[in-house]
């Protein structure tokens, strides 16, 4: 009888795992699939834009003054863009992921306010701010002769405007992650608030500011909606890479093709560099 229980018990089972196991692969297969399918999703647009275009014809348009006019402003107004955001974000962050105030919740939603506002709106609302006859722009115009719509400067407003939440959400969550304690016994051993925020705090989120900064960078170089409506579009002067694939969509595909080539290997490339310096600060932290 004893005999005849432990062979029972043993095909229960084995009746119980070969199900759980089979259950396990069919997951895997689903999930498999599923990536796979998410990833050819993204990655087909992208290889057919590479296929659309020859790379003699991509060669040649390198050399066309409007891609290299736009090509030069979408690098200098991102850049700037990014720099200003990080100098101004970086201490708005640690503020509000530190301290509670009156009115946090609702600076809080007015700084994430550009994540949802649609870009065409971003740049409506701008040009009333700012441009010439606007509720600030007009005071800056009678007063002091200062124009800033349809200017290169309107360009890095816009940039700032829609691409600053994107910074300041992921630094504020990586100075969220930092261990409070270690604040508190720099603040006890005689550390100032600055010197602490400097050498302890600043090394331990640079992995998460870095990354911020980056999605920054990204956001600005491929703003539109906000810039064309703020800024216009003008060849040298306020022409960024969008803008001039949609005008040259307007008349030449093969141009406009070519010129989206040139952006998604420059942000496949920025992207890649960042990642590099990411894990590298990761480490020497």
């Amino acid at each position: 009888m004893s005999g005849d229980s432990n062979q029972e018990h043993k095909c229960i089972g084995r009746a119980v795992a070969i199900p759980s196991r089979s259950r396990e692969i069919a997951l895997k297969a689903c999930l498999g699939l599923l990536l796979t399918l998410a990833m050819a999703f993204i990655a087909l647009p992208v290889i057919a834009l590479f296929l659309r275009s020859p790379l003699d014809t991509i060669l040649g348009t390198l050399h066309d003054p409007v891609v290299i006019d736009a090509l030069r402003l979408s690098l200098m107004t991102s850049t700037i863009t990014t720099f200003t955001v990080v100098i101004m974000g970086t201490p708005i962050a640690y503020v509000s992921a530190r301290f509670n105030y009156w009115g946090k919740e609702l600076a809080d939603s007015l700084i994430d306010l550009p994540v949802i506002m649609p870009p065409a709106v971003a740049g409506i609302a701008l040009l009333v701010a700012f441009g010439r006859m606007g509720l600030v722009g007009h005071y800056l115009n009678t007063t002091f002769g200062i124009s800033i719509a349809f200017t290169t400067l309107a360009v890095i407003i816009a940039q700032v405007f829609v691409s600053s939440p994107f910074y300041i959400r992921q630094a504020r969550t990586s100075f969220e992650d930092v261990d409070l304690s270690l604040e508190n016994a720099a603040r006890t051993l005689g550390a100032t608030r600055v010197y602490t925020f400097i050498h302890v705090i600043l090394p331990i989120a640079m992995n998460g500011l870095i990354s911020g900064a980056i999605m920054a960078f990204a956001r600005s170089l491929g703003e539109f909606g906000a810039t064309i409506m703020f800024a216009g579009n003008f060849q040298g002067r306020t022409q960024t890479m969008p803008l001039a694939i949609y005008t040259a969509m307007q008349g030449d595909l093969d141009v406009s093709l070519c010129l989206s080539i040139i952006l998604v290997a420059f942000s496949f490339v920025v992207i890649v560099s960042v990642k590099t310096l990411t894990r590298k600060v990761y480490k020497r932290c």
